[in-house]
């Protein structure tokens, strides 16, 4: 019996001392630093899809997934106020964002270069397959880029959704009930430990000296 057992202990795969729990995922960060930012869209400059792409994901609370299925016609004719619905892959159902100029002139600037700018036709589609680009691609994309201007740690496709609320959080000061409604979370509590913010926010409290 021993012996049985230790030959399949030989036999056995070691697990990753990493390997992340059943059920378990590792956590994207938001990009704290503007610069930053400022330094992927400069690396992005010349390529107008993907300058789109990151404009578009850090200025709205969507999902990787949920942008990636958008099409020409949808977007071809905003202006800068109007509102964008789009249905959530979660709950299914729909929500509505208001576009910026920003992401008004970086979808103008993509279309113009877009290879087949028809109604019908993914907004972000792949060079390779004339397809909508994947979630995996894009997850890619973000690590690369965080990586290439010199940012540490994880990121990730739901960096752009992160970054977006980070900062409405932090620079423009927006409660966070407000932006558990604009990312469809349950709790306030799911909002904080998103958006990488709660434990950075609690040290802060003993700033005050009474």
């Amino acid at each position: 019996m021993e012996k049985g057992r230790d030959s399949m202990s030989a036999h056995a795969k070691p697990k990753a001392s990493n390997h992340p729990k059943k059920g378990a995922s590792i956590k994207v960060e938001p990009i704290r630093d503007l610069e930053a930012i400022k330094r992927i869209k400069a690396l992005c400059a010349s390529n107008p899809r993907d300058l789109c792409l990151f404009t578009f994901g850090i200025n709205t609370a969507y999902r990787a997934g949920e942008i990636l299925t958008l099409h020409v016609g949808q977007v071809d004719h905003l202006k800068a106020g109007d509102r964008l619905e789009i249905k959530q892959s979660k709950t299914r159902k729909y929500r509505a964002i208001t576009v910026n100029q920003m992401v008004v002139d970086a979808i103008g600037n993509w279309l113009k270069s877009h290879p087949n700018p028809i109604p019908d036709a993914p907004l972000f589609v792949s060079k390779k397959t004339s397809k909508s680009l994947t979630v995996a691609a894009v997850h890619k994309m973000l690590k690369r880029w965080c990586g290439e201007v010199g940012l540490k740690g994880n990121y990730g496709s739901h960096t752009m959704r992160k970054t977006w609320g980070y900062h409405q959080r932090v620079q423009n000061n927006q409660p966070i009930a407000l932006l558990m409604a604009a990312f469809g979370h349950t709790t306030q509590a799911q909002t904080m430990e998103y958006l990488c913010i709660q434990e950075a926010e609690i040290q802060d409290l003993y700033g005050l000296e009474l």
